[in-house]
């Protein structure tokens, strides 16, 4: 007698629902955190802020009353503030690498662009923040000097305040756009603060120079923006500047992080 098995049906095989990542908010809300994380990143939040506040104490003292304005408090803490910042966007990108976190970050989100975007993301958010810090150091000023008998004057152009956010924006842009292409914070930072500069002089220096550092010169170009009339040929140039020393190292640097092996 013979006695037949039954096949068991095959197994269906089973999918598995592919993972969602994080969402660029989280990423972004993640990088913003790392940005006071660190000694160094956290001092230089601080350092910001506490330079807008000496330039307006400093402002007390040595200007003449009349010239105590809203305006003439805002403005001058625009310029050390912007030079700050690009450390800032620096530090946010290279502290991956230098603190030997990429490895751990590019595990948890392997696809890299999305985490370099938020850190950009990031400090564009910080560059923002540093206008507003810049304002409200402004208004305690203007209050300081209309209750010490200075002029204290609220007049203030408003087109200035998106100028100054193109500023700040763009500086701490640039800086990221060098932390992108180095991956080495002080050969980052050696490079962003010499070859601007370097640039600048043999500009000064070599007559041939000076039509295209009009172009070139980001000091040039973005001091236009500290104050409230741009033109058109302004914007133009401003616009070929941060395509060189912004766009141009942003993506070469995407590129760069994009390929290079983490180890």
């Amino acid at each position: 007698m013979t006695t037949a098995t039954a096949e068991a049906p095959p197994a269906t095989p089973t999918r598995r629902q592919p993972v969602a990542g994080p969402s660029l908010v989280r990423l972004t809300g993640v990088e913003l955190r790392k940005l006071a994380d660190t000694r160094a990143g956290r001092w230089l939040l601080i350092s910001i802020a506490l330079i807008a506040v000496a330039i307006v104490v400093v402002q007390l003292f040595v200007t003449d009353g009349p010239e105590q304005t809203f305006t003439a408090f805002f403005t001058p803490s625009l310029l050390p503030v912007g030079l700050l910042l690009p450390v800032l966007g620096i530090l946010s990108i290279t502290g991956e690498w230098s603190q030997r976190t990429a490895l751990t970050t590019f595990a948890l989100v392997p696809r890299r662009e999305r985490v370099i975007v938020a850190k950009l993301v990031a400090v564009v958010l910080a560059a923002l923040g540093s206008v507003l810090v810049s304002l409200v150091v402004a208004a305690a000023g203007t209050l300081a000097a209309k209750a010490t008998g200075g002029a204290g004057t609220w007049t203030f152009d408003w087109q200035m305040l998106p100028h100054a956010a193109v500023f700040q924006v763009a500086s701490v842009l640039m800086g990221a756009g060098f932390g992108l292409l180095l991956l080495n914070t002080p050969l980052a930072i050696v490079t962003y603060l010499l070859l601007p500069t370097v640039w600048s002089v043999l500009a000064a220096m070599i007559e041939g120079l000076r039509g295209l550092a009009r172009w070139l010169d980001t000091s040039y170009t973005m001091g236009a923006l500290l104050g409230p009339d741009v033109t058109a040929g302004q914007w133009g140039r401003l616009g070929v500047s941060l395509a060189v020393w912004v766009l141009l190292p942003l993506v070469a640097g995407l590129v760069r992080t994009m390929r290079r092996e983490v180890s």
